[in-house]
């Protein structure tokens, strides 16, 4: 950290423009993070527990749930309880590892699903040696790259940041440790400083989104080469899910993190990132149970043992 900063507490004013609205926003964010956590849990347990779901696409699905549902943890709890507590503060440790644990958790989410839309050109291009390129070795290889360098990332975006003066206020616009609310509240935030934060968040939102539209093209080019309806229809239907959930992390993320920020644009990013730190999360769970049958029919299995067991249990 910095040696010339003088503040060593925040205060997050999140939704304190909202008085009134903070008991409907606990309830309505609450159930939210429930539903979140039982949605992804659900979806981890189904894919560890159903054989016909032990490939490689459904391997980095669990992944991909894993790391969302530490996401949220790593932001939502504390906004619950700062909705309901008087004090909002947050010191400067604090807020520099939720910094940290959220960015790179993130980071960590856009590289899986480059993986994702990897492993899913693989299998459409050459379907006879899809079990040879991507082996649940080479799967969780993409995994473990992917955590690394977003932690790695993450780690360079939080030195410079905590670095930087914090002299003048202390009141951060957001209901959470955000890079840009937080940065402009340094004294001597200066260009070099929003390039090079500018750098590494496009490297991790452009970079991975690259990699996932190169895999989309040549995954196009090959569906319309395919003689049967059928057969298009096939492939298309393996990537739809993963489409629209890229289409959601992306086109959100990219507008808060990829544009240039004025002191009127942080209420905008807070309202976006009520929708990115909570409603993705529960949307992805959902698109992939609804859009994908073998996934609907494993979370029946799990939901009617748990059922079992709970009656089993109220009747002893």
């Amino acid at each position: 950290m910095g040696n010339h900063t003088t503040v060593h507490t925040f205060l997050l004013w999140g939704f304190s423009s909202f008085p009134h609205l903070q008991s409907l926003l606990f309830v309505v964010i609450f159930f939210s993070h429930v539903t979140i956590l039982a949605a992804n849990a659900a979806i981890m347990v189904a894919i560890r527990l159903s054989p016909n779901l032990h490939t490689p696409m459904y391997f980095l699905l669990f992944g991909l749930s894993f790391s969302e549902t530490c996401t949220t943890l790593v932001i939502i709890p504390r906004m619950l309880v700062d909705l309901l507590s008087d004090s909002k503060t947050i010191s400067l440790p604090e807020c520099a590892t939720q910094m940290l644990f959220f960015f790179g958790l993130s980071s960590n989410n856009c590289f899986i699903l480059a993986a994702m839309s990897y492993d899913r050109y693989s299998a459409i291009h050459n379907p006879l040696r899809y079990p040879i390129l991507m082996t649940h070795k080479i799967c969780f290889q993409l995994m473990v790259a992917s955590c690394i360098t977003g932690f790695l990332i993450s780690l360079c975006i939080i030195t410079i940041v905590f670095n930087l003066s914090f002299c003048d206020s202390y009141i951060i616009q957001h209901f959470f440790c955000d890079i840009s609310p937080v940065v402009h509240l340094a004294c001597d935030y200066a260009f070099h400083h929003e390039m090079t934060i500018f750098v590494l968040s496009a490297f991790v939102l452009v970079g991975s989104l690259v990699l996932i539209m190169i895999s989309y093209v040549f995954i196009a080019s090959i569906v319309v080469k395919m003689p049967s309806t059928k057969g298009r229809y096939k492939a298309f239907s393996t990537c739809s899910s993963h489409l629209i959930v890229v289409s959601i992390h992306y086109g959100f993320a990219c507008f808060v993190y990829l544009r240039s920020k004025g002191s009127d644009a942080f209420r905008e990013d807070m309202l976006m990132a009520v929708t990115y730190t909570v409603l993705t999360p529960l949307l992805n769970p959902i698109v992939y149970s609804l859009r994908n049958q073998e996934m609907r029919i494993a979370l029946k299995k799990v939901l009617d043992n748990c059922s079992r067991f709970i009656f089993q249990m109220a009747n002893k």
